[in-house]
């Protein structure tokens, strides 16, 4: 097999696009992958430091203003034309598109040559770029299930899951607390807020750390994200031991096995981690993210009791501790949401999903994974 894979900007898109790779490269080893990204996005140093190979081409994302559709429809025409060189010259069976303004120049350029595409939609509320090409594509495979009936009636959906759930999944609670060094009699808490970190999950964790609130029996893993990590370190001066300060995890599969509860943003990726680990949330999901899509991901966690929704208007440290203080006298409910997070997870996800884009690139045109619609 010889496939393109597309997407970046973010994590979200990043780590799901290297879970299948990697998923890819162990069963098939001479398989042949080339990652396709942007010039400026997070893929550029993520997906080379991985060990795969990868081109870059010209895209920027609109935004809505009509002040950026000029650059905005310069970059796709670039990015279109760029593309469309790097497929002639790889000549794959298959173009995958894991999201991102990246995306959909490479998918675009794919169905101009005639080259099979699939996409994947990890999010709920699925993306605009992600809907209008959905009934162009062969397949598209679905994070949750609740987001197929938002894609035009001409697509063919399939519900895979999300294949970073894959990943975390393997790894042992025991082996994850001994990496970490981390006390396996005390409770854990794991913060982290996404690739970039986020401003006002930090401000609340610094302001209910400085109040000594946290409890003398739970140690805290806690990622500020590399651009608050100064900021938060100048601020919180001496820690105890029991807390621990990352700008960055390399290790996060580990620090999220040996989790008990997280505190987190609710893009995609992450909400399939800690279902496919049963894991206890409190969901504080960013309202800056295009059609408020980390909330609608959320709220399916919330409905499912899952984790608790907090939005960020209502997030301070008064409201925080008054959870964790109840989450910590409560076990029986934080065994309940664990059930109700592992009900949701799809484990086999990158199998699932790469068993669907075998047969698009084989040629079959068919799918056995339940859930599969197809327009004969």
């Amino acid at each position: 097999m010889r496939m393109i894979i597309t997407g970046g900007g973010t994590g979200g898109h990043i780590y799901p696009a290297l879970a299948l790779a990697r998923h890819v490269r162990a069963h098939n080893p001479s398989a042949e992958l080339l990652f396709v990204g942007s010039e400026e996005g997070l893929e550029k140093k993520i997906v080379p430091a991985a060990g795969f190979e990868m081109e870059t081409i010209p895209a920027r994302g609109f935004g809505g203003s009509l002040r950026r559709l000029g650059p905005f429809s310069r970059d796709l025409w670039r990015g279109m034309r760029r593309a469309r060189r790097l497929i002639a010259s790889f000549k794959p069976d298959l173009v995958f598109g894991t999201g991102g303004y990246v995306a959909a120049p490479v998918i675009l350029a794919a169905l101009l040559a005639g080259r099979p595409a699939a996409l994947h939609e990890q999010n709920a509320l699925p993306g605009l770029a992600n809907r209008m090409l959905a009934p162009l594509v062969r397949l598209v495979c679905l994070s949750f299930e609740e987001s197929r009936s938002a894609f035009p009636r001409r697509s063919r959906t399939v519900f895979t899951g999300n294949p970073r759930a894959s990943e975390v999944v393997a790894v042992d609670r025991a082996a994850a607390q001994e990496q970490l060094k981390l006390d396996p009699s005390r409770q854990t808490i794991l913060v982290y807020s996404g690739s970039r970190g986020a401003l006002r999950i930090n401000e609340v964790i610094v302001d209910y750390l400085k109040a000594g609130w946290l409890p003398s029996r739970v140690q805290l893993i806690y990622v500020t994200g590399e651009i608050y990590y100064q900021r938060v370190k100048e601020e919180l001066g001496l820690l105890p031991q029991r807390v621990r300060l990352y700008p960055y995890l390399e290790e996060m599969p580990a620090a999220l096995a040996a989790a008990d509860l997280v505190i987190t943003r609710a893009g995609a990726t992450t909400l399939a981690e800690i279902t496919a680990l049963g894991l206890p949330a409190i969901l504080v999901p960013s309202p800056n993210v295009a059609n408020n899509h980390q909330y609608f991901n959320a709220r399916l966690l919330e409905r499912a009791g899952a984790a608790l929704l907090i939005e960020e208007k209502d997030f301070n440290r008064y409201r925080l501790r008054r959870e964790l203080d109840r989450l910590r006298a409560e076990p029986a409910l934080l065994e309940r949401m664990a059930r109700s997070g592992a009900k949701l997870a799809v484990p086999d996800a990158a199998a699932r999903l790469y068993r669907c884009l075998c047969e698009i690139a084989g040629g079959t045109g068919k799918t056995n994974i339940k859930g599969y619609s197809r327009i004969e």
